[in-house]
């Protein structure tokens, strides 16, 4: 349960990152560092989220249903 907990946590940062990028990019100021930081923090998390479910699985957290 706490596995799935933390996929769903971990899957509302990148997406709070990912709104974070756009909004600073819709600004008007010459701020490009922001929009990359958020953006690069987005691809960790993703990639973080990526390890992590394939750890539930590997531990049975997760069962794989097809």
């Amino acid at each position: 349960m706490i596995g799935k907990l933390l996929a769903v946590l971990l899957l509302l940062i990148i997406l709070g990152s990912l709104f974070t990028a756009l909004y600073r990019l819709t600004q008007k100021k010459e701020d490009s560092a922001t929009v990359v930081k958020a953006l690069t923090l987005r691809v960790g998390l993703s990639i973080g989220l990526f390890i992590a479910l394939f750890a539930n699985y590997y531990f049975g957290l997760i069962p794989l249903r097809g």
